[in-house]
């Protein structure tokens, strides 16, 4: 969460928690369901049964909440689209289209979505193909705007792409940046993040297909140098297959707390953890916080995920909620209807 009631400039405070939120979480509802089949050109703000029939053609992920300086949240999502000639949608995901959306809360449970899309892969310089997984933080520059980076694909992820930028002065219209903020020749990014850091230079971690979890630093927010080595690379159990999407939260002590997706095999995902005293080296956890599990939403894959946390009482007594991208695995190799689904930190739902 990019917690804008603690700084709306750019400062750790946007990152920082009062607690750790730990290891202990219990997977209880959808935050954000899939568009139905019936329906594979449909407005942003669009509601539907949750019987409505799905095989995983339209879909829902990537989730990264904003807390709102007056009140409230906004989720910023990707949905995925069938693109022209070629129907079968999120389950052909290297032919689809995304584009990204929004949806506000005001306790955390029930996500209504907005109207208008915040981000069409046309404006973002993706064509008809894919801006994904949308990062929005306070502008570098410290002039009350945001920024949201994303990862622009113009092609299939085999095809090198690209981190981009767009500002907004509200969270809802948003402009497009030119060139972009970090490439790699002949490689794939994905799933950026920001962190603020205490001598005003910014970090940016994002994957890097087939390596892991990278960095890069940034005096501006704009031009990135990417730093040395693999922040969480793919080297254990349950990650052997792929490591990426990191959540970092700054917790009061100056240490850090990563939630990241790790594939075991491609057609299984878990939610994982690592810690870090100064952001760069990462201490692995040997077990999943969130794991695929009886219920038919992430009964293949847990992955990409953020965490919000809401203060309650006096103290430093806090309350967090997950919202990660789930899988039923119902279509062949284990793909399916992918939703955005929600976890409590260790007991059953309630509202903030």
């Amino acid at each position: 969460m990019i917690d804008l009631t603690q700084s709306d400039s750019p400062s750790p405070l946007v990152h920082t928690v009062p607690c750790d939120p730990g290891t202990s979480w219990i997977s209880d509802s959808i935050a954000i369901d899939a568009p139905p089949d019936s329906d594979i050109d449909p407005a942003p703000d669009a509601q539907w049964p949750a019987e409505a029939e799905r095989t995983g053609v339209c879909g829902a992920v990537c989730p990264r909440v904003v807390a709102l300086p007056s009140g409230g949240y906004r989720m910023y999502y990707t949905q995925i689209l069938p693109r022209a000639g070629f129907p079968a949608g999120a389950n052909d995901y290297d032919n689809a289209t995304s584009r990204i959306l929004s949806a506000t809360s005001s306790d955390g449970m029930t996500w209504p979505p907005e109207p208008g899309a915040r981000l069409l892969p046309q404006e973002g310089g993706a064509g008809d193909f894919r801006v994904v997984s949308s990062e929005v933080v306070p502008s570098a520059d410290g002039g009350g705007r945001l920024r949201m980076y994303y990862e622009c694909c113009e092609g299939p992820q085999s095809q090198q792409n690209s981190i981009r930028s767009a500002v907004s002065n509200d969270g809802l219209l948003w402009t497009a940046e030119a060139g972009s903020r970090f490439e790699l020749s002949e490689r794939s990014l994905s799933s950026p993040r920001i962190i603020f850091l205490d001598d005003g230079r910014c970090r940016l971690y994002c994957s890097e297909r087939g390596r892991g979890i990278i960095s890069a630093v940034s005096d501006d927010g704009v031009t990135f140098e990417q730093e040395p080595g693999v922040r969480v690379a793919p080297d254990q159990p349950f990650d052997r297959y792929t490591a990426f999407a990191p959540e970092i939260l700054c917790l009061k002590n100056g240490s850090y707390r990563m939630y990241y997706a790790g594939y075991s095999e491609p057609t299984r995902a878990n939610i994982l953890t690592a810690a870090s005293q100064d952001g760069l080296h990462w201490q692995k956890a040997s077990d999943p916080v969130v794991s695929p599990g009886p219920k038919a939403w992430d009964a293949a894959k847990c992955s990409e995920m953020c965490v919000i946390w809401s203060q309650l009482g006096t103290g430093n007594r806090a309350s967090f909620r997950m919202f990660y991208e789930a899988c039923d695995g119902t279509a062949p190799d284990r793909r399916g209807v992918w939703r955005i689904a929600s976890s409590a930190q260790g007991y059953p739902a309630r509202a903030f």
